[in-house]
């Protein structure tokens, strides 16, 4: 999740920019030319020049602009008296046109200069006409000179200016790239998220608060000689709230936080990732004291590889410079490190040892008493709730369900209420908000061929029998065929015990209802079908589970092949004649757990023949409608927890 205050900081004023100047002088350059010609000169022709003007005597010299125009100048007395030239003896502005007068362009200047010496000859009473010959740059001649370096001065100020973060540039500039990109919240930038915004997590929140008080009132402690921990480390799955603690804790904490991700310290360019240690644990010192908050810390915090195929240098640098700065400070300056990672299992073992990390705080998904907590924090924000709602029957409903999860359910069951137009959220409305999150989307429109839909139900079927009659399989709560999500053709919502041990009959009986869908369609159309994909995936990363992480195979041994820091390293810690032994016993496991799931659906076919026709019937069947067509369940116990299947 984003760490982002609530009050965003006031907008900088942006300053004079300084690329309004080229601007300016450009159109100053080009109004300048423009501002300067003479609009009272007329366009006319070489013939006309030796046709009309010389003949008459109304030219007083002549000008050749670049070997390539000639300007005519009238004499004032033709202006005066020749009403020919009545219209050019001013200018727009009233004043007096001193010329030139007439321009034309010519081909040649050597053929023109002899074109007019040969004409003069023929007035041999005049005196010759002079002219010169000029060379003239325009005011365009040197934009057109001038433009190009100008282009290439300020696309070096721009360059310039963003390398050293100039204009609002972003923290990729060149000069910046060493510095950390950490957001500091202090009194000017306050979260507004408090300890009372999280619930279900009472025993994370009172580890934090300690270290809140400590920062509030340190002489309390250290007047015992007591030493707050250096590091605080949260773990626990996704969407538990381990971000949503560091916000409170930032909230409450009342002293500067340094909010960052460990994605942020990884460049592209080497040693870029130790600058920014660096200069993150310079800016707290200076902030002391104060906390620093890395989220995801397992993208920086990997443990260094043991050989070249598993070695980054970048990264086990920014690690090193870690390791050396969290152990580099001592506790009186006030600088406390809060990490938070789903992935415990792949830090380095030097992060966690104490004097760095000395406090890990785990943060698993609430029980009964945790939800009902957060449910009641999320249906505050609900306005109108109906009163067959409460947080105590959700609760028993999303067993399983992280907090992310649960804020997702408040919100879906919002919408639907909405988009059915109604005034107040329903129970319905969180009962169809929880499907949507365990199956995806209802697919109403999906066609499915009335075979197909037989085949689905006796499958759905199956699991429910398995799961009413089998003693440690999990009660169902509730079975669908309605189709849902990408792939989904039906599924089954079942009520597990909450716990954390399980015994080998216990997984045994799960891997047989997993296997009721595939056994049920086999002894009621003597064929499969692909239906079980899923099914067929979970058994099998369960068997090997059992044999080889949990030790709960004879043959095999009391052994466990789980190295969760060389999980994708291809080697594997046994040899070839182990591997073999593995998978025959993995078949032996699952053969067993088949046959036992046929037999007893063979006993049960009535039964099941009963379930699958309800399917076919409503398409949706709950605990309720399983008591009145098979009885009541022999193995059922006061305070269920929930499991989901999906097909």
């Amino acid at each position: 999740m984003d760490f982002l205050p609530e009050n965003e900081t006031p907008k900088k004023k942006k300053g004079f920019n300084s690329y309004w100047l080229f601007a300016i002088l450009i159109i100053g350059l080009l109004a300048t030319q423009f501002l300067s010609l003479n609009f009272q000169t007329k366009p006319t022709s070489e013939d006309e020049f030796f046709g009309r003007f010389l003949p008459n005597n109304d030219v007083a010299k002549i000008a050749i602009v670049n070997k390539e125009a000639v300007e005519v100048y009238i004499k004032a007395e033709s202006l005066k008296t020749k009403k020919e030239f009545s219209d050019i003896k001013q200018t727009k502005l009233g004043t007096p046109n001193k010329g030139p007068h007439y321009s034309f362009e010519i081909v040649s200047i050597e053929t023109f200069k002899q074109r007019f010496d040969e004409e003069q000859k023929k007035y041999t009473d005049r005196k010759s006409i002079p002219y010169t010959i000029e060379y003239r740059k325009g005011i365009l001649d040197i934009v057109g000179w001038l433009l190009p370096i100008l282009l290439l001065v300020g696309v070096w100020m721009f360059l310039m200016r963003r390398a050293t973060g100039g204009m609002g540039g972003g923290g990729g500039q060149i000069f910046n790239i060493g510095k950390s990109k950490a957001n500091l919240y202090d009194k000017d930038t306050k979260v507004n998220v408090t300890f009372d915004d999280v619930a279900g997590l009472d025993e994370a929140k009172e580890e934090v608060k300690e270290v809140v008080d400590f920062l509030k009132n340190p002489k309390k402690y250290t007047a015992l000689g007591a030493k707050i921990p250096k590091g605080v480390l949260l773990v626990g799955p996704p969407g538990t709230g381990k971000t949503l603690l560091a916000k409170a804790m930032a909230g409450e904490a009342q002293v500067p936080f340094f909010s960052i991700s460990g994605s942020d310290f990884v460049e592209m360019f080497v040693g870029v990732g130790a600058s920014r240690v660096r200069d993150l644990f310079k800016q707290a010192r200076e902030k002391a004291p104060c906390i620093i908050f890395i989220d995801e810390i397992d993208a920086v915090g990997r443990a260094r590889g043991k050989n070249m195929m598993q070695s980054n240098d970048e990264r086990e640098s920014t690690l090193n410079q870690l390791l050396v700065e969290m152990d580099g400070f001592s506790g009186d300056k006030g600088i406390i490190m809060l990490a938070a990672t789903n992935r415990p299992d792949v830090l380095d073992s030097a992060l966690l040892r104490p004097g760095r990390f000395d406090r890990q705080i785990s943060i698993d998904k609430p029980d009964q008493k945790g939800r009902e907590q957060i449910f009641r924090v999320h249906l505050k924000k609900l306005t109108q709730i109906g009163p067959d709602v409460s947080p105590e029957k959700l609760a028993s409903l999303t067993p399983g369900f992280a907090g992310a999860e649960i804020a997702n359910v408040c919100n879906e069951a919002a919408l639907i209420a909405a988009r059915k137009e109604k005034t107040q959220v329903e129970i319905s409305d969180f009962n169809d908000a929880i499907d949507r999150s365990i199956g995806g989307l209802e697919k109403k429109n999906k066609i499915i061929s009335p075979q197909e839909k037989e085949i689905i139900a006796y499958h759905e079927a199956g699991h429910a029998v398995c799961g009413w009659y089998l003693e440690h399989a999990h009660p169902l709560l509730k079975v669908t065929i309605i189709p849902r999500g990408i792939a989904a053709l039906g599924y089954a919502q079942y009520l597990p015990k909450e716990q954390y041990l399980y015994r080998t009959e216990q997984l045994m009986d799960e891997i047989c209802m997993t296997l009721g869908g595939r056994a049920a369609e086999e002894i009621t159309f003597n064929k499969i079908s692909t239906g079980a994909q899923n099914d067929l995936q979970r058994i099998t990363q369960l068997s090997y589970a059992m044999v080889t992480v949990y030790g709960m195979n004879e043959k095999v041994g009391n052994v466990s092949f789980y190295d969760p820091q060389n999980e994708n390293v291809f080697t594997k810690p046994y040899s070839d004649d182990t591997a073999k032994v593995i998978d025959e016993e993995v078949r032996k496991l699952i053969e067993l757990a088949y046959k036992r799931t046929l037999q007893l659906l063979t006993e049960k076919r009535e039964e099941l023949d009963k379930i699958a026709k309800a399917l076919l019937d409503k398409e949706i069947l709950f605990k309720s409608d399983l008591e009145d067509i098979i009885g009541k369940r022999a193995f059922d116990e006061e305070a269920p927890a929930v499991a989901i299947e999906i097909d």
